[in-house]
């Protein structure tokens, strides 16, 4: 049954994106990243301990809307994966340009190209995720994507592990919301 419920969430969540890129390619706004938003870094809010080194630039900034799902292990909730679709920074649309996923990683929509990183800071918030900056530890292909060095996961509500007791093999997902800012090396 918790495999059954998984695969549904999961089928959901790809069924969604594939809808909303046919849907974009059709009314002829197939879905693009952003321009480089050289202007963006004051626009973010960012704690301290989450700063990206200087020679990194922003290259893209998008929301995320999905679940953190958790399982139960030694009777108590650990995280399993993440499942979010990402689109643009204020489109209202929400027209999907990427998928995040277990890795954790990032697939562009758009172009294929992908990104694999591993939290190097982390800045709890209360009732919430905690904010993180993730290191790269892996890129693919030409495309958005590629050689993004590092990413901060931002403004994150929701997702947060139940609190109660939890058995055996059970499965929950929490609905969560974020920013996320993809960084390149500069130069």
């Amino acid at each position: 049954m918790k495999l059954t419920k998984r695969l549904f969430l999961t089928t959901t969540v790809l069924a969604a994106v594939t809808a909303g890129a046919l849907l974009s390619a059709t009314i002829g706004q197939a879905a693009t990243p952003g321009p480089a938003r050289s202007d963006a870094p004051a626009a973010l809010k960012v704690p301290a301990p989450l700063k990206v080194p200087d020679g990194n630039r922003l290259t893209d900034v998008l929301s995320a809307a999905g679940v953190q799902t958790y399982t139960c292990a030694d009777g108590a909730w650990k995280l399993l994966e993440p499942a979010a679709t990402l689109w643009a920074e204020g489109d209202r649309s929400h027209r999907p340009l990427a998928l995040h996923s277990r890795g954790p990683v990032w697939v562009s929509t758009v172009d294929g190209s992908a990104v694999n990183a591993a939290a190097v800071a982390s800045s709890p918030r209360p009732g919430t995720i905690p904010e993180l900056l993730l290191q790269s530890t892996a890129t693919r292909g030409t495309g958005v994507f590629a050689d993004v060095s590092y990413i901060q996961r931002l403004d994150t509500h929701g997702g947060v592990a139940p609190t109660t007791v939890c058995t055996g093999g059970d499965q929950t997902s929490v609905r969560y919301s974020a920013t996320y800012a993809f960084y390149k090396p500069a130069g």
